[in-house]
């Protein structure tokens, strides 16, 4: 679902608490650094904001506490639907908000903000209010700026910022930015939401779902409801089940098991499939890694190296999975590169 349209916020109601204190306060901060991992619900926060600031604040929906939110009472930052300010800031059509987010191109994969956009940003928050209230800037993704010329752009309108304007930077990866970003940013991070209410929300979105796979694909998102929802959509469970294929064959891959995974990971829809088969086989990973680590018993691929070994392979097939999307290289000797690595000789 579009952040923009999105009127749930599930699990973030303390975020969402804080904003909503902070604006009523009369003294909030400037410039918000929203956090968290891919998919958490950053933008659908910034945009709930955004939107609830430009509608003169109102007061909240008593009685419509959504399932995972841990306080009773009203709803912060809520706004109906049906409101005015809801719906053209849904259809991109508010003259007091303006947004940055990387474009997503032909081959499905989001390109990164530009400079021209960072100018047209500067010449908005220069003007006045058009409807006498709050301007808000929302920058997605800000981590993936051209260079960072982009951030160093934005940069002037942090340390010297325009009257009742708010900017709301939204990043998977804080620690790619600037620390003068950082540092003049008031921050909030968002957590990975909890199994009940995770489990509830994917059985409204996906009723058609089994009960199994719905949990069985939260676990795999980690809590994030956006990334569940694209691995829903690029048929996650299958490439989920060809990584514990993987990992299984271990610590010699058979050949012949190797070219017919790459065989079925290329063969899906789009080039997303290479991406979300790397990053799942890589989280898997990481997690025997950290089990391992804390000394409790390790998964049986583990032994075949050391974990420092492990931990290399990691970096590199990161590095392949970047490279081959970047670079538009081929898709299958990706995979057979990679599960190549893996396998011992």
């Amino acid at each position: 679902m579009d952040p923009r349209a999105n009127p749930e916020l599930v699990g973030h109601d303390d975020a969402a608490r804080t904003l909503e204190e902070a604006a009523r306060s009369g003294r909030i901060h400037h410039a918000w650094l929203i956090a968290g991992p891919t998919g958490v619900g950053k933008a659908t926060l910034a945009y709930r904001f955004a939107r609830w600031l430009l509608a003169g604040m109102p007061p909240g929906l008593p009685g419509t506490t959504l399932p995972g939110t841990t306080m009773p009472g009203a709803v912060p930052l809520a706004l109906p639907e049906a409101d005015p300010v809801f719906r053209r800031v849904a259809a991109g059509a508010h003259a007091d908000l303006f947004t940055m987010a990387p474009n997503v191109g032909k081959t499905g994969k989001k390109e990164v903000l530009r400079v021209e956009d960072a100018r047209a940003a500067i010449r908005f928050m220069a003007m006045t209010a058009a409807e006498g209230g709050w301007r808000v800037v929302v920058v997605e993704d800000i981590e993936q700026s051209e260079r960072q010329l982009v951030q160093n752009m934005l940069l002037k309108t942090l340390e010297e910022p325009p009257p009742r304007t708010i900017q709301l930077l939204v990043t998977s990866a804080p620690d790619r930015l600037l620390p003068t970003i950082r540092s003049r940013c008031r921050r909030l991070d968002l957590s990975p939401l909890p199994e009940p209410a995770m489990a509830g929300l994917l059985a409204r979105w996906m009723p058609e779902m089994g009960g199994p796979d719905r949990i069985r694909l939260g676990r795999i998102a980690d809590g994030c409801p956006g990334r569940a929802l694209l691995l829903a959509e690029g048929e996650g469970l299958a490439l989920q089940a060809m990584v514990e294929e993987v990992l299984d064959g271990l610590p010699r891959l058979d050949p012949r098991r190797v070219h017919d995974i790459a065989d079925r990971v290329t063969s899906r829809r789009d080039a997303a499939a290479l991406t979300t088969f790397m990053a799942l086989l890589r989280r898997a990973l990481a997690a025997g890694l950290r089990q391992a680590a804390r000394g409790a018993a390790p998964a049986a691929w583990i032994a075949g190296r050391s974990l420092a070994e492990w931990s290399t392979l990691w970096e590199k097939l990161g590095r392949l999975a970047d490279e081959t999307d970047r670079l538009n290289l081929d898709r299958k000797q990706a995979v057979l590169s990679g599960l190549g690595m893996l396998s011992l000789r």
